[in-house]
């Protein structure tokens, strides 16, 4: 039973739904089948014993057999395969319907303009005015102007011009301007949305899509003013952003109507939106841009203090090691210090203790505090292979600053040989550290004073270039110091 779909999706439920979806079971509205509130009795305690186990111990947990479940459903009767599937089946398509029911109760504006559908078809004209002020209040009090919130201003104004229609009330003025209005904002939001999707998907993969109306909706945004209507400014701007990179002033006017509007967005999509802006400044850094390495750090605080890079309350590793690399570009020593500690509780526990000490060997690197570097990192093999190759890289570094020739030149060794052993490297990865390995080679063996032998190095350091070179820059400015 542990690998069917009923006992995966019943262990996704916290305690608290376990108790909302046993209300739902039990009430006679949704369901009179009391053979299924056993069998979810059943499951979820199995599920909960299990949980408090693997707190207290790490033995294997025991097959839950179809057959020991049935004895305890209907003790005493022979096991009926088609009647248990059944039962499964049927509990399973309970659990959605409740899923469902809990989106519903939590959208106050549906239920509003489900009531006022209600209303009309049973013709309830007592009801008409009391479910038309609630509704409009429930829009009114919305903190959120995202495109949703124009979608339900559009559905409760075509709700009430149905029930002006059948009132049959011909003298008074209908709202077909506020339903249209509503319906445009949210229409072009959305497509100014999912048009940015194609353009951002397309940047990195070669699929086709044919998207209508694009050049049309862009000419109208030049004749209309919307720029008061969050969702179809911001997207408008993303979409802008992305579609003419080059012009990055796009971009700037997007960051400026993030600050105007950000609030006003639910958690997801400023999160969608800020991550936008986020890819555009990395786009713009691989092109050596400097301007936007401090764009890039500044959209990433701002996600920081938002808590929008944490996934299930987990900050990834490569987002903490991105985040040291821009800050430590931009000299903020003191700032990526206190950001290692006071974010480190975050990272995953299997990968915390790896990914601060590299960190801080980067900081303390950068700060050339290289006896704390090779603190750190002289007797670390980490698992995962990039932290891996940037720690020998550091470390490489590290021993040629500190004219360290003897454990530099063992390292090469040992480096080399683990590139040659590790087959699953890209060929394109390899070269670009052993190339790292033979230049630094080079460089310890050139005497001061040497120009010939220095030249010759760096033809072949610009001939080899294009094949990617492992810490390109900080060989350059090894070889700019011998010059």
């Amino acid at each position: 039973m542990q690998n069917s779909k009923l006992y995966s999706i019943l262990e996704r439920f916290d305690k608290y739904e376990q108790n909302r979806l046993k209300k739902f079971l039990t009430s006679p509205y949704f369901n009179r089948n009391e053979a299924l509130v056993t069998l979810y009795d059943l499951l979820v305690g199995h599920i909960n014993e299990k949980t408090q186990e693997k707190s207290q111990t790490a033995k294997p947990e025991p097959e839950l057999e179809k057959t020991e479940l049935w004895e305890k459903i209907y003790p005493g009767e022979s096991y009926d395969d088609v009647l248990f599937r059944k039962n499964c089946s049927d509990l399973l398509k309970l659990i959605e319907d409740f899923l469902a029911q809990q989106v519903y109760e939590e959208n106050h504006i549906n239920k509003a303009t489900y009531l006022i559908e209600a209303v009309a078809k049973r013709k309830l004209d007592k009801l008409y005015n009391s479910t038309m002020k609630s509704a409009r209040r429930l829009t009114e009090l919305q903190l959120f102007k995202s495109a949703s919130f124009y979608l339900s201003q559009y559905q409760v104004e075509k709700n009430y011009n149905d029930l002006m229609e059948l009132a049959h009330d011909r003298s008074a003025k209908k709202n077909v301007e506020d339903i249209l209005i509503n319906l445009d904002r949210f229409y072009l939001a959305e497509k100014l949305r999912f048009a940015y999707s194609v353009l951002s998907q397309t940047s990195m993969v070669s699929h086709e899509y044919k998207l209508l109306f694009m050049e049309e909706i862009e000419d109208l945004l030049t004749k209309y003013d919307f720029e008061e209507v969050p969702p179809v400014a911001v997207y408008h701007k993303v979409y802008l952003t992305y579609k003419d990179e080059s012009n990055t002033e796009h971009y700037f006017k997007l960051r400026g109507l993030m600050e105007k509007f950000g609030e006003l967005f639910p958690r997801n999509e400023a999160e969608f939106i800020y991550q936008a802006a986020l890819n555009y400044c990395v786009k713009k850094l691989n092109k050596g841009s400097r301007e936007f390495l401090i764009e890039y750090f500044n959209v990433t605080v701002i996600l920081l203090e938002k808590e929008f890079l944490l996934t299930d309350g987990e900050l990834s590793p490569w987002h903490f090691r991105n985040i040291v690399v821009a800050a430590l570009r931009l000299g903020k020593f003191e700032w990526t210090e206190h950001f290692i500690h006071e974010y480190k509780k975050y990272l995953p526990t299997s990968m915390r203790e790896n990914a601060v000490s590299f960190n801080l060997a980067q900081l303390y690197f950068s700060q050339k505090k290289f006896n704390k570097v090779i603190e750190l990192l002289r007797t670390v093999e980490y698992e995962d292979f990039t932290y891996n190759l940037n720690s020998k890289t550091m470390l490489l570094s590290t021993y040629y600053e500190m004219d360290e020739i003897e454990p530099l030149y063992f390292l090469m060794e040992s480096f080399r040989t683990y590139l040659n052993r590790h087959k699953d490297f890209s060929s394109a990865k390899r070269l670009g550290y052993n190339l790292l390995i033979k230049f630094t080679k080079q460089l310890t063996k050139i005497i001061p004073g040497d120009t010939k032998a220095l030249e010759k190095l760096k033809k072949e350091v610009a001939e080899a270039e294009p094949k990617g070179i492992a810490s390109y820059d900080w060989l350059k400015e090894k070889i700019a110091e011998l010059e």
